[in-house]
């Protein structure tokens, strides 16, 4: 969906963001997963126009966008490029966006152990998590680096025990949740390194 997806004050809405370059089951199976674990109303796609940590540029942002719809068929969840449309390029400019044009929505940051391992080097990453909830699900491999992170020891005293994980969503910021599913390994970067995008 290209332009601005529609919420309602008061929906819970889960924010998984990524170049999607390209997209696969795995970030199905995260999305799913994440919609169920967390509590969640609805879940958005945020095919993003690049990754700033990232030194190479993804595929073209049409050619991802229609490739994530194809992918991702699900009623509760909506594939949008909605940070193109708001001329943002880091996270905390995202949600600092969407704040200011969703009143009333609650939003939670999603992203994988991987993430949250490096989350540190985040510009303004204090923020983000002062701001939203974030809900962390483990990729294989990444669990122990992910939970002795900087991110994990400063803001341990905001982290939600895995069985309550699904009420994150209506609590305030700071707070964090970490849960274990069983996941799918493939990842973006082996696809293109084997000659599959």
């Amino acid at each position: 969906m290209t332009g601005l997806p529609v919420a309602k004050p008061g929906q819970i809405i889960g924010l998984l963001g990524g170049s999607f370059d390209p997209p696969h089951e795995g970030h199905v199976h995260i999305t799913k997963a994440a919609l169920k674990r967390f509590g969640l109303d609805r879940l958005w796609w945020l095919v993003s126009p690049g990754n700033p940590l990232k030194q190479d540029g993804p595929a073209p942002l049409a050619e991802r966008m229609q490739a994530a719809t194809a992918m991702m068929q699900h009623p509760r969840v909506i594939v949008t490029d909605i940070e193109a449309h708001m001329g943002t390029r880091y996270t905390a400019q995202t949600l600092a966006a969407l704040h200011r044009r969703y009143t009333g929505v609650r939003f939670v940051w999603l992203m994988g152990a991987d993430n949250l391992a490096q989350f540190h080097r985040w510009q303004d990453w204090q923020w983000i998590m002062e701001t939203v909830p974030i809900g962390v699900v483990a990729r294989p491999g990444d669990r122990m680096s992910a939970r002795m992170s900087k991110a994990a020891k400063v803001y341990a005293q905001a982290r939600v025990p895995g069985r309550a994980a699904h009420i994150l969503g209506r609590l305030d910021a700071p707070a964090w949740a970490f849960v274990n599913l069983p996941m799918s390994d493939q990842s973006s970067t082996a696809i293109r390194q084997r000659g599959e995008w």
